[in-house]
């Protein structure tokens, strides 16, 4: 699951300490995957036998998670081996926890108020049904707010289901230095967004010591 989107993956690597998350919005090619590759046989030659990578799922159409995997997999043979899973549909659904429950309450009850104030606003002779109407009920800045739909056009790729500008992004960085990479906020490079759908989906690829 994920479509175009990294921000699943990108919060999932930083969250699982992943070495490396490949992701649409952030361009990579071949010697990506190679200074990748070579990071993490380094790494599985000291203490620290355990390596993640993980996918989105439209992050590249040619670097497919089977070619990742046949990659990492011949190019660590002898240093560790590689399993490959594709989670999908299983980061769906479970029992929802307290905070699931609690954001469901605050969100129904700010869209039941909002309802209730349009329709006492109609009552009294107001036109209701206008631009401002047809919104979105969403969390900017730890703050619930209803936001037009003709404003959000300006900053959706309704094409790719993406925002224009992605907040997220700024964090990739993070997860490179977790990762014990040679490099720093400074002179890292920063995501590249390609603009472009499909439901949740990323896959990862798990690495173990010979």
């Amino acid at each position: 699951m994920g479509g175009y989107c990294g921000y699943l993956a990108t919060v999932g690597g930083l969250a699982a300490g992943a070495d490396t998350v490949y992701i649409y919005e952030e361009v990579f090619d071949i010697r990506d995957l190679q200074a990748n590759v070579e990071h993490l046989t380094q790494k599985m030659k000291t203490s620290i036998q355990r390596g993640l990578v993980l996918r989105n799922e439209n992050c590249n159409e040619n670097f497919t998670t089977d070619f990742i995997y046949q990659l990492y997999s011949e190019e660590g043979r002898g240093v560790f081996d590689c399993r490959k899973n594709i989670l999908g549909h299983m980061q769906q659904g479970g029992a929802p926890s307290p905070f699931d429950r609690n954001f469901g309450t605050k969100v129904a009850a700010k869209a039941m108020q909002w309802i209730t104030r349009t329709l006492k606003d109609s009552y009294k002779g107001a036109n209701f049904l206008t631009k401002d109407t047809a919104c979105l009920l969403g969390m900017r800045r730890r703050a619930l707010v209803f936001q037009p739909v003709s404003q959000l056009r300006d900053e959706t790729d309704f094409v790719h289901r993406i925002p224009k500008e992605q907040w997220w992004l700024k964090l990739r960085p993070l997860m490179k230095i977790l990762a014990k990479y040679k490099t720093s906020y400074d002179v890292s490079d920063s995501g590249q967004l390609e603009h472009v759908s499909r439901p949740w989906d990323i896959s990862c690829i798990h690495f173990y010591q010979n």
